[in-house]
């Protein structure tokens, strides 16, 4: 199934991209669905997710906000998604699956004056410096995520396999743009590639695990998965190693588990 991921700039049109995508190809717009989860998933309100995501969060709910929680549980939510197919909208997923052979990647962008009069008109506003710092301060809390957890500049073209401005091109020609390359014979779904999907997908679920579960919550360990096989990787005692090695055993679709202490040398516990 295609697979886009969509990056989120407010008054760009990309949400008016990302439904005719869906529309089009048949396939599901994610967007909010997620904050559902990552709140549940995180036990805080859904209010909570989403002022962390557009920088409106208070001094004290981003000092207490478990940033480390929400990235990986966002990754395991997003892999989750795209195995299935979707057209992603924000979430980091343009950088996530930048390494996926059939993911297409697309920042949607428009000059920032062009940008504040969409929302103006959106929101039914006047106000447009309070508009404008909205935008100002929605840009600046994303490209801080970005920076933190990609190490990277979002608005870099590099980044991305298609970069539409949207003051120059319709939403109607920007459908046809992503189309011409889902369509193309280099972001064809391949078996392969569709391993290497499920394969990202499984160490996300992993990671997620070990976050959950209180003996291992604060592990700093490495996960890699090929075709169901496991190997976690750092420092530890035997302790821990075994703890790690268990609770990844548990994750539905891990068939074998190694913990690596350096290069060359693995543990593989046998649970009865």
């Amino acid at each position: 199934m295609p697979v886009i991921a969509i990056t989120r700039e407010m008054g760009s049109l990309g949400k008016d991209v990302a439904r005719g995508l869906g529309e089009e190809l048949g396939l599901p717009v994610i967007y909010h669905e997620l904050i559902d989860h990552l709140a549940d998933r995180m036990r805080v309100r859904k209010s909570h997710v989403i002022r962390l995501l557009d920088g409106s969060a208070g001094l004290l709910e981003r000092l207490t906000a478990d940033k480390t929680s929400l990235s990986i549980f966002t990754a395991d939510e997003v892999f989750g998604v795209a195995a299935r197919g979707a057209v992603i909208r924000g979430w980091g997923a343009t950088h996530l699956l930048r390494e996926v052979p059939h993911a297409v990647c697309v920042r949607v962008c428009a000059p920032f004056e062009l940008r504040k009069r969409r929302m103006m008109e959106r929101v039914g506003s006047d106000d447009g410096e309070r508009v404008a710092e909205e935008i100002r301060v929605n840009d600046e809390a994303h490209g801080a995520i970005m920076r933190r957890h990609f190490d990277l500049h979002w608005t870099e073209p590099e980044h991305y396999d298609l970069v539409l401005n949207t003051k120059r091109v319709s939403v109607a020609e920007c459908v046809s743009e992503v189309l011409a390359l889902v369509r193309s014979p280099q972001f064809v779904e391949t078996e392969r590639a569709r391993e290497q999907l499920a394969d990202l997908a499984l160490a996300a679920c992993v990671r997620a695990a070990l976050r959950r579960a209180p003996e291992t919550r604060e592990a700093a360990v490495q996960v890699e998965a090929q075709s169901g096989r496991v190997t976690l990787s750092g420092a530890g005692s035997t302790d821990e190693m075994l703890a790690f090695v268990e609770v990844a055993s548990a994750v539905p679709g891990v068939r074998d588990v190694a913990y690596r202490t350096h290069p060359g040398a693995e543990i593989r516990p046998r649970f009865h």
